[in-house]
């Protein structure tokens, strides 16, 4: 064999070897400078979004009715909420525009579960419940508020979001069976709202339903005995009459 052939063949392993090495060495090389010069990549940062602890009813069943003669062409609502936990369940009844200057009603009836062991004082629960308005000026009443639920704890305050309003909260706590009435009364303008007319509002507050709570049911019985038809203590009244302040000073009694 010529011996210029032979060497060709000896070479031609070792030749290929160190080209196969250069062009993974170049390959290797262009990864590593693709991964230094890459732009940095972007980063969502994910916001924790705040569960509430309270699930609203999308198609709630009244358990209480607040009927209002003087309310009628205003709007009403209703909404149940459930505690996510504790199985605490909170009624909420609402005649009027929360907003407006018109007169404003919500009454709200706390059933609590699991998730609280006492109930909070007058004042932090319409401070907290009542945070949309805005409540300044808040001043709870040293004398009590005679109703058909008993006495009402008092506390006076202003708005200071929204319309300008007056507003009288109450709050009433029940230990057995386990219950807390609370709301207010809020109307535009600068006069002080008068005691009789909450009075007069809650009077019309009954029970539609107490479901598989028996004592609920006989506190409500018991509050129609004690009814006083905005003042007119007549048993044969069976619809409370017309208080000339609640929703329009032309109401009649």
């Amino acid at each position: 064999m010529h011996p210029a052939l032979h060497s060709w063949r000896n070479e031609l392993p070792a030749a290929f070897v160190r080209g196969l090495a250069v062009l993974c060495g170049l390959a290797a090389l262009s990864v590593f400078c693709a991964w230094v010069f890459q732009s940095p990549k972007t980063i969502s940062v994910i916001t924790p979004v705040h569960q509430s602890e309270w699930i609203e009813i999308d198609r709630p069943f009244p358990a209480f009715a607040l009927s209002i003669p003087e309310a009628a062409d205003v709007p009403a609502s209703y909404a149940i909420r459930r505690h996510a936990n504790g199985s605490g369940r909170r009624d909420i009844l609402a005649l009027g525009e929360p907003a407006g200057v018109a007169p404003y009603l919500q009454v709200e009836i706390y059933r609590p579960g699991s998730e609280t062991r006492r109930l909070a004082d007058p004042k932090p629960t319409i401070v907290e419940a009542a945070d949309a308005l805005g409540p300044v000026e808040v001043n709870p009443s040293d004398e009590p508020l005679a109703s058909k639920f008993g006495p009402l704890t008092i506390v006076a305050f202003d708005t200071s979001k929204g319309a300008a309003r007056r507003c009288l909260g109450f709050v009433r706590t029940y230990d057995d069976p386990l219950l807390q009435m609370s709301g207010w009364f809020c109307q535009g303008g600068s006069d002080f709202i008068d005691r009789s007319t909450l009075a007069c509002a809650l009077d019309r507050l009954t029970l539609l339903s107490a479901g598989s709570e028996p004592k609920i049911g006989a506190l409500f019985a018991q509050a129609e005995l004690n009814r006083s038809y905005c003042g007119q203590r007549n048993i044969l009244l069976a619809p409370t009459p017309k208080h000339r302040a609640l929703w329009g000073k032309n109401a009649q009694r």
